[in-house]
């Protein structure tokens, strides 16, 4: 004799089913929102620490010796070659923080959308 399911027991598989879809789905909103978060604090900490170096450096003469770290490498420079390339880092890190603080907005909105769609 073959089992047979009762329309009711197999309605309430499939709602298992789509529920656990649900959650998976929104872990994956969650995750997203939590890995973007922690690389935008990352981000701006890097840019506070830029600032500083800057601040720093702007006061000394442009022919001061100074090193930086390069690649794991501590290289000897002066302070008229540190501060360009440091304006440009700076520049770079600011500009890919506006860009995963846009990417965190969207994915937040797309999180509240998909919510109120369910």
């Amino acid at each position: 004799m073959s089992e047979s399911r009762s329309p009711s027991v197999a309605a309430s598989g499939t709602a298992s089913k789509k529920q656990a879809d649900l959650q998976a789905q929104y872990n994956d909103y969650k995750s997203s929102l939590q890995q973007l978060a922690q690389k935008i604090g990352e981000l701006e900490s890097e840019v506070d620490e830029h600032k500083l170096v800057l601040e720093t450096l702007r006061p000394l003469p442009e022919s001061r010796k100074c090193f930086r770290m390069i690649g794991g490498v501590l290289v000897e420079r002066t302070v008229a070659e540190v501060i360009p390339a440091l304006e440009t880092n700076a520049k770079g890190v600011e500009s890919v923080l506006q860009q995963l603080v846009k990417e965190y907005k969207k994915t937040e909105e797309d999180m509240k959308k998909w919510q109120a769609s369910t």
